[in-house]
């Protein structure tokens, strides 16, 4: 079972914090669901399960947010929610990124499960334009609603999980830390899954620090080595998980 604990942490292996870019956006809309439209540079664009870290050239607050892309728009990106409340639309943002290690879509893939295990299903739903690329069934398993979806996504509750994650051959979950015990659990009991499933763990947790600093807010420890989800992570392959 993962073990979750705040700490301090070495320096990073993966990252090279050198060769993130910054650059001005700003904030053109923001929607009802508290998502907002972003412009940027297309190289600052996050991949699936990337992030950028934004910053309001207005704001007084000493942390930047974390921004997770949800859609392609234009010049930009849709983020996932929410943006904070003061943002407003005409804010200037100060960007950095894109952090982390994303989604891998398998050339494959045929049959894709998209897994909104706790929260918005809006972090994965820039893997839908991939697989249709390819031509892949898409099903969308979630418990929160999700609009704008291609009528040719299948949307079904968290109780169909294990069936879904069985009929797919590559799955793209997103799950916040605190419930990867609750996965964990789910797997165990259908041990048959777990052996057939090709699939990858978008982590959530608080990472103020966006792969600078080592504060070890978003610390996880797997088969007893350190991961910090906001570099070495957000996403993870399940099998590292279990």
């Amino acid at each position: 079972m993962p073990k979750i604990i705040i700490g301090l942490h070495c320096a990073p292996k993966h990252v090279n914090i050198f060769q993130m870019k910054t650059a001005t956006g700003s904030i053109e809309e923001i929607f009802l669901d508290g998502s907002a439209r972003i412009t940027c540079p297309p190289e600052l664009i996050p991949a699936p399960g990337q992030y950028l870290l934004a910053h309001a050239a207005a704001s007084d607050s000493p942390l930047a947010i974390p921004l997770f892309s949800s859609l392609p728009a234009s010049h930009g990106f849709r983020s996932a929610p929410i943006v904070p409340t003061y943002w407003r639309p005409g804010d200037l943002l100060h960007l950095r990124g894109p952090i982390g290690h994303g989604f891998v879509l398998p050339t494959s893939v045929r049959k894709l499960a998209l897994v909104a295990f706790d929260d918005s299903p809006s972090r994965l739903l820039g893997l839908i334009p991939l697989a249709l690329k390819q031509s892949a069934e898409i099903v969308l398993v979630s418990d929160s609603p999700a609009t704008d979806l291609p009528e040719i996504v299948e949307v079904q509750p968290l109780r169909a999980l294990m069936d879904v994650l069985q009929w797919a051959d590559y799955s793209a979950l997103d799950i916040d830390r605190e419930n990867l015990s609750q996965l964990e659990g789910r797997l165990e009991a259908n041990p048959q899954v777990t052996a057939k499933c090709e699939a990858q763990v978008l982590v959530r947790a608080p990472m103020p620090c966006g792969a600078l600093a080592d504060c070890g807010v978003c610390a996880l420890i797997l088969h007893h080595e350190w991961k910090m989800i906001c570099r070495e992570g957000p996403v993870f392959g399940l099998r590292e998980l279990l």
